[in-house]
């Protein structure tokens, strides 16, 4: 099965990790997932403002290449996969807007200078959604070292659940993360802030900000006896991760906890290796944890 596959800016700079893993995981389950030709950022956040059309230009140029894609026979179906949950938050919504919108999509028409014009068939998808449609038993096979013993928490963030009608799934009873994880053979730690925002870009100005909401998010999985928490956003991976050397100056007797993609532990389960896992790029280092459980 080929698709199209948007990876968006963070995955080819600070979370390559996430790219690689989702790339070697595919891959492992007879997917292969064709990158985009000149893709761009897709603006990372949707315009609210109704008359706004510049801000739907970057989301949509990108699905004119998936439907370029199609045409020319390098992918089986007109769907844009994406990992990032803002990219997927973007690109979905600016879609649904042309779609419904006939005077936007033909201004939006106008301002172009694309050839061929969008057409609107292009179907917006996350990855998760592409393994849930695939069924839980055919990834159950694929596992090779089932994670046995390894107590995860499944945090999603804002933006794969919200709006309603655009996430991928129930906004407060997600268990799309859960399914995955027990498929692996890891022990599902339920959260109650699994879907609370970790403060977002406010981590740029107002660190103590992101560093309180974070450790809130953090300590409930610590306390529930996680022993790592599992994401899809780039930018909850850095909130939630990176920023614990705010949460150790803010928060006495903090202790770390590392957080990791959900892609990732596929791989590990999968048993592509360090290559394809690429845990050395997270910020906590969860090796020393994953040896301890006879996992790495």
């Amino acid at each position: 099965m080929k698709l199209s596959y948007y990876p968006g800016c963070t995955l080819k700079t600070t979370a390559k990790s996430f790219d690689g893993s989702t790339i070697a995981s595919a891959r492992a389950l007879g997917i292969e997932l064709v990158e985009l030709p000149r893709w761009n950022c897709c603006g990372t956040v949707h315009s609210l403002a109704k008359d706004d059309v510049m801000h739907y230009l970057a989301p949509i140029r990108n699905l004119i290449r998936v439907e370029e894609m199609n045409s020319q026979g390098l992918v089986d179906e007109k769907r844009a996969v994406t990992q990032c949950a803002m990219c997927y938050n973007t690109l979905k919504r600016a879609n649904a807007a042309a779609n419904d919108d006939t005077e936007k999509m033909k201004k939006i028409r106008d301002v172009m200078d694309e050839e061929p014009k969008y057409s609107g068939g292009v179907e917006v998808t996350h990855f998760l959604e592409v393994l849930r449609g695939l069924g839980w038993s055919k990834i159950s096979d694929r596992v090779v070292k089932p994670l046995k013993g390894l107590k995860v928490a499944p945090y999603y963030g804002c933006l794969l659940l919200r709006p309603r009608g655009f996430g991928i799934d129930d906004p407060d009873n997600p268990m799309v993360m859960e399914s995955l994880l027990e498929t692996l053979g890891a022990e599902v730690v339920d959260i109650p802030f699994k879907s609370k925002c970790c403060g977002a870009y406010h981590t740029v100005h107002m660190k103590e900000v992101v560093a309180d909401l974070s450790h809130r998010i953090l300590t409930q999985a610590s306390d529930g006896g996680s022993d790592l928490v599992a994401t899809a956003c780039p930018l909850c991976e850095f909130n939630l991760g990176s920023r614990q050397k705010e949460m150790k100056s803010c928060f006495r007797g903090f202790k770390q906890i590392p957080v990791v993609y959900y892609t990732q532990l596929m791989t590990l389960a999968f048993g592509l290796g360090e290559e394809a896992s690429a845990f050395g790029l997270n910020d906590p280092d969860p090796r020393p944890l994953l040896k301890e459980r006879g996992l790495h």
